[in-house]
């Protein structure tokens, strides 16, 4: 009997190695300080946060609303252009912000005031997609988070 308890505890061990390496080895990501700044026409931009506790970078590929057409933009010094996708890099995290990287909705379907809530998908090329509610908040919002 006592045979087979060092290759049983050996095996059990490595089970349990695999088991934690695996969770480190994925994107582990979160949404925080989501909201929309008041829109004054029929575009409006919308900021967030995205964390990632996991071992392995991720990128968002795409963001979908009810409300109309959303996309991703990112801002290099003054210019800013619409990307296809954005790194969130591991153990780090992706800032959509005033002045920097940024959703871009065009199109409303409706007007919307502070007090409102939009709903978006985001959509990542490895991770499954994550809703979030995005409260509208009044245009001159200035977030506690610097964004």
């Amino acid at each position: 009997m006592r045979r087979f308890a060092v290759p049983v505890a050996v095996l059990t061990g490595a089970l349990v190695l695999t088991g934690c390496g695996s969770d480190d080895a994925k994107a582990q990501l979160s949404v925080s300080s989501a909201y929309m700044p008041q829109p004054v026409s029929d575009m409006a931009a919308g900021f967030l946060d995205i964390a990632n506790k996991g071992g392995a970078k991720d990128e968002l590929t795409s963001v979908t609303s009810d409300l109309g057409p959303v996309s991703v933009h990112e801002t290099v010094g003054q210019a800013m252009e619409e990307v296809t996708s954005l790194a969130v890099p591991a153990h780090g995290q992706l800032v959509f912000k005033s002045g920097g990287n940024h959703l871009m909705f065009d199109k409303l379907k409706h007007t919307l005031k502070q007090g409102d809530s939009v709903t978006v998908k985001l959509h990542f090329a490895k991770s499954g997609p994550l809703t979030v509610e995005m409260p509208v908040k009044s245009a001159t919002y200035n977030p506690t988070t610097g964004h």
